[in-house]
């Protein structure tokens, strides 16, 4: 198994910090990434995983840890429109994991309601 994680050269106090400090529920919906070098064309992806902090894609395209991407997705009937980095890649899985950053407190309140409401 292939595994690229951000946390690789980081030291072991960073390494604590970067811990899940949301929980993640399973949840599967498209996905979009807006790509900044060509904004009329949009990749897709699909979640396996979703916390209020990021989420688990399975996608086919190659990601570089580290990378900042912009997300478009509908959870439950809520539109997300977010930024996230690229915190690690699963290249024989085709998974990559996304941080969210810079969220607006309404938006990670809303995101916080989507994962309890996967939770019933």
């Amino acid at each position: 198994m292939t595994m690229k994680t951000a946390e690789a050269a980081e030291s072991p106090a960073v390494m604590q910090a970067n811990r899940r400090t949301h929980e993640r529920v399973t949840a599967t919906f498209d996905v979009r990434f807006q790509e900044a070098q060509d904004a009329a064309r949009a990749l897709r992806a699909y979640s396996l995983n979703l916390s209020a902090g990021g989420l688990c894609l399975r996608t086919r395209r190659s990601y570089d840890v580290g990378s900042r991407v912009r997300l478009q997705m509908t959870v439950s009937g809520e539109d997300f429109d977010l930024e996230g980095i690229i915190s690690w890649v699963r290249d024989d899985a085709e998974a990559i994991g996304v941080r969210f950053v810079d969220v607006s407190e309404v938006d990670q309140a809303r995101l916080q309601r989507v994962v309890t409401s996967f939770k019933r």
